[in-house]
């Protein structure tokens, strides 16, 4: 989150955009020196949430074009609105991939060396397993997967009878066909992309509906980009209802993460944006968090099984990005798992 000093210079940009360094230092109410105030003012550029015209003395600050999409958000204080009290965009924002997406980088350059140094130390120890023991590894994490992803829509399964579920086919008593089925076909999906690392590269709608054909089948959800509304419960966020633009969405989707060089901006866009365009009837977020892990796994970095992370707060800070197009607390949630994967299982 952004401390007292950060958020009074971001309101002073917004309400004055093009101010100079000695403007911003003349209006700060607390007693800092000025270059305190330039330093504080590197650091949100480095953060992508202000940027600069101009050079030297005649420098000036604004806000980015990606501070809305970055900008720290309390999930709680925001949430503390009811859905028809809150000031959302509610239908899709076609200018999300072009404008801002396609040319901003979503991490800061802190986030990105956090990640990459776990990414490192994930690589060491994968270097020092056997093939048998990292074998054991990669299958505990995708049962937790299998279980979190599943719980994230509602399976009451255990994490102990998800367990006995995958590995010797019991199904637990008291729970429904339909929630043993959804948990056998994550495990399908996730072995698909295990055995096959390199199916989805590069990513395509046809690749992407194969996956959710996987995670669907023998559900009663019809496989496919959709060709009719859906609704999304808990927003007043509308998704695209016209099939061809879903179809075109996804597939803008799908340029621009194959256009992306950093894998983990490919992987935490994939699980917000299949999410957000909604291309299918039902298991959209279980698609995505699939590819996302494909995507990852397929460049040889840690999957993430989300196992720690709360389902409400999970769908709270997608909900957010729905509705404010902010990415800041599911970015949070991608990097806490990253880092939870990293050292629990490997």
């Amino acid at each position: 989150m952004l401390n007292s000093k950060e958020v009074e210079i971001i309101t002073f940009l917004k309400e004055k955009p093009g101010a100079s360094s000695k403007e911003i230092h003349e209006s700060i109410s607390f007693s800092i020196s000025y270059a305190t105030v330039k330093r504080i003012l590197t650091k949100l550029i480095n953060e992508n949430l202000i940027s600069t015209a101009g050079q030297g003395k005649g420098t000036r600050y604004f806000l980015s074009s990606a501070y809305e999409l970055l900008e720290p958000i309390d999930l709680e204080e925001y949430f503390k609105n009811e859905i028809d009290e809150r000031q959302i965009r509610e239908s899709f924002n076609f200018q999300l991939m072009p404008d801002v997406l396609m040319k901003h980088a979503v991490f800061s350059g802190d986030e990105l060396t956090r990640l990459s140094g776990l990414q490192e130390l994930y690589r060491q120890n994968v270097s020092q397993l056997s093939k048998p023991e990292y074998k054991k590894e990669l299958e505990r994490l995708a049962i937790d997967l299998s279980w979190k992803s599943s719980q994230i829509e509602g399976n009451t399964y255990s994490l102990l009878e998800t367990e006995r579920l995958l590995k010797e086919k019991e199904t637990a008593a008291g729970k429904t066909k339909e929630e043993a089925i959804m948990l056998l076909n994550h495990k399908e999906a996730i072995d698909f992309i295990i055995n096959n690392p390199d199916y989805l590269i590069p990513l395509s709608v046809s690749k992407i509906e194969d996956i959710h054909g996987i995670l669907v089948k023998d559900l009663a959800i019809d496989k496919n980009v959709r060709k009719r509304r859906v609704g999304i419960s808990g927003t007043n966020y509308r998704p695209l209802d016209n099939d061809f633009q879903v179809s075109e969405a996804l597939s803008n989707m799908c340029e621009m993460v194959n256009r992306k060089n950093n894998v983990f901006e490919k992987a935490l866009l994939a699980l917000a944006l299949i999410s957000y365009i909604q291309p299918f009837t039902d298991g959209n977020k279980r698609t995505a968090r699939i590819v996302s892990n494909a995507i990852l796994m397929h460049n040889q970095f840690c999957p993430v099984s989300f196992r720690t992370v709360d389902s409400v707060t999970y769908k709270k800070a997608l909900l957010l990005f729905y509705e404010q197009n902010n990415i800041s607390s599911f970015k949070e949630i991608f990097i806490d798992q990253f880092e939870f994967a990293v050292n629990t299982y490997f």
